[in-house]
């Protein structure tokens, strides 16, 4: 399997950062193509434009400390450290993928990275976030919960209850809503009465709005709310504006058409959190055209070699299709066939 392949350790941050959110993007992208051009089976919800947040987040965190993604998620896995070349596999479906490619795209795990799960029911990450909190806590482990969702979210029972345990147990948890104005089709506004924020502060969580295209911005905001949480301070909440360019999925074969309206993704394109980064460092003097170009490349040759790897690796055998869907052996009792 090909080495991820890190930033030097003395490459500066934030051009790290910039290297993260290119990688994110282009991952993305190639993911969009491998799907339409049948090679990924299942669909795939794509994030561009919305790298900023996962990378500025996870740049706030510790490797002991956790993240439960969504559907959406490819962005948060990568931010924490995940494989591009296992997740490549995954989307494949070959053996070598995260889940041995039986979970696809919206099932991607690490535990060891601290990456919980991504997970296709909306808003069902924050329990599980809520759950790993709770047991940092009665450990007295000074590790801290991000679980990531959509502003269609905000309308989720069990996301709302998630808010409410958080702060009647003051678990180090923060809250991260990646509101990019809709949820699948629908305008947020025409479903949520009131302000996310406004909603989320009711419930006693310490609120920020930020603005989710600026990967500075996120940062700063995601290293309050973390630090907090961190020290006891109580569970926060971070309302993160954003802007999805792809259409809610992409499948093989669909033809889904975007219905938003022409200027309005015109706009959201313009705030290109990537080019922003990149446009700041070199206008400060801390970069240059010819070092993007360079990291650029790196960012592709790396993507292929995870491309070829996913490719050349085996699929599952169709025998063992129940592997790894039943607990054999669970908490010391008889060990269990899927035929009983």
């Amino acid at each position: 399997m090909p080495t991820p392949v890190d930033p030097p350790s003395d490459l500066d941050p934030e051009i790290s950062r910039y290297r993260l959110m290119q990688l994110i993007r282009r991952f993305e992208e190639m993911a969009v193509d491998l799907t339409r051009g049948g090679e990924i089976q299942s669909a795939v919800h794509v994030g561009t434009g919305q790298e900023a947040i996962a990378v500025g987040v996870c740049a706030a965190l510790g490797p002991d400390d956790v993240i439960t993604s969504t559907h959406r998620g490819h962005g948060h896995i990568l931010a924490k450290g995940g494989d591009p070349a296992r997740m490549l596999a995954e989307l494949l479906g070959r053996e070598t993928g995260y889940n041995k490619g039986r979970g696809g795209s919206m099932h991607i795990a690490d535990i060891d990275l601290g990456i919980y799960g991504a997970n296709g029911m909306v808003g069902a990450g924050a329990p599980m976030a809520c759950g790993a909190a709770f047991m940092f806590k009665t450990r007295a482990e000074r590790h801290v919960a991000v679980p990531f969702f959509g502003d269609g979210a905000m309308n989720q029972g069990v996301l709302l209850e998630s808010f409410n345990l958080a702060t009647m147990l003051n678990l180090p948890v923060v809250f991260v809503c990646e509101n990019n104005g809709y949820a699948v089709t629908t305008p947020i506004a025409e479903v949520l009465k009131g302000s996310i924020l406004e909603r989320a502060r009711g419930f006693g969580l310490a609120v920020e709005a930020v603005d989710g295209m600026d990967v500075r911005a996120v940062q700063a905001a995601a290293e309050r709310a973390v630090a907090r949480a961190r020290d006891g301070g109580g569970p926060g909440f971070l309302e993160c504006a954003t802007y999805r360019y792809e259409v809610h999925n992409v499948s093989a074969g669909s033809n889904w058409a975007d219905e938003r309206d022409a200027a309005e993704r015109q706009e959201g394109r313009a705030r290109d959190p990537i080019e922003r980064l990149a446009t700041q460092l070199i206008a400060e003097g801390r970069w240059s055209a010819v070092d993007r170009a360079q990291v650029d490349a790196e960012v592709e040759s790396e993507l292929e070699g995870g491309l070829g790897f996913a490719r050349n690796s085996r699929r599952p055998d169709p025998s063992a299709a129940y592997d790894f869907m039943y607990a054999r052996d669970y908490a010391g009792l008889p060990a269990r066939g899927v035929d009983e």
